[in-house]
């Protein structure tokens, strides 16, 4: 694996969008990026590093064409990276999006999925990361950490709960003092959860949150627009959501 940063472009504007977010983040880790178009003209790819030179100093880019199917293609590709950063939805939103999806599902590294409405020249005023506290997946736990320390930012670790599957369908509702100690208690396990997190990273601000909530709609509130939303893959169908309804950067990491 190489330390460079690999960008899917298609010519759209969501991918280009994409492409500056990937760039800024480039900078940041002081790597390369590389940018890659699939089954189309050569000069596209070189056109958007050419854009990606001009507005970012110090960068270093290098354009690649590959062919086959976009997903296939954009997966062998960001195998040799450290992060593959492709947009939400491109030129077809249906074709694109079942691309960015399955990308998010299946590809060997990190995966960011950038939405069209972020503005790439700005850098994530947050990380959220999701965590369940029951059995916490490390790899996106330590991206989130890294994140927060590298943006220089406080890390949100949010643990979505749910009341037991026992006493939702009871037609009366849960006594308040029950949901109180049902709800400490997934608080001290998120704190147990993190607090190897916080030793290993103690210059990363931490804020623990415990929001009776589907995961997906949890973080999404708490990143909102300007932040980054971290995910584990193993979550399954939190992390589609999660990319398919977040307003800013999505990061889904596999075990």
């Amino acid at each position: 694996m190489e330390r460079e940063i690999i960008t899917g472009v298609d010519g759209s504007a969501p991918s280009r969008t994409a492409a500056e977010w990937a760039a800024g983040e480039a900078v940041l880790r002081r790597v390369p990026v590389r940018v890659v178009h699939v089954t189309c003209a050569e000069a596209a790819a070189d056109d958007v590093v050419a854009e990606l030179l001009d507005r970012h100093p110090g960068l270093t880019a290098r354009g690649e064409t590959l062919t086959g199917p976009p997903e296939a293609a954009l997966r062998t590709a960001g195998a040799q990276g450290e992060l593959l950063v492709v947009g939400v939805r491109g030129r077809s939103p249906v074709a694109v999006g079942a691309t960015a999806a399955a990308l998010a599902a299946t590809a060997d590294g990190p995966v960011v999925l950038v939405p069209c409405t972020t503005d790439p020249a700005r850098r994530p005023d947050r990380v959220v990361v999701g965590v369940d506290a029951r059995d916490p997946a490390v790899d996106a736990l330590d991206f989130a950490f890294r994140a927060a320390r590298r943006y220089r930012t406080v890390l949100h670790a949010l643990h979505a709960w749910r009341l037991p599957s026992n006493r939702v369908c009871l037609p009366w509702p849960v006594p308040e003092a029950t949901r109180a100690t049902w709800e400490d208690y997934e608080v001290q396990l998120l704190s147990d959860a993190l607090r190897p997190w916080r030793e290993k990273y103690p210059d990363v601000e931490v804020l623990e949150d415990v929001v009776l909530l589907p995961a997906a709609e949890g973080l999404a509130h708490a990143a909102g627009e300007t932040g980054l939303a971290v995910v584990g893959r193993r979550s399954g169908t939190t992390a589609l959501a999660l990319v398919w309804h977040a307003r800013c950067p999505v990061a889904v990491v596999p075990s």
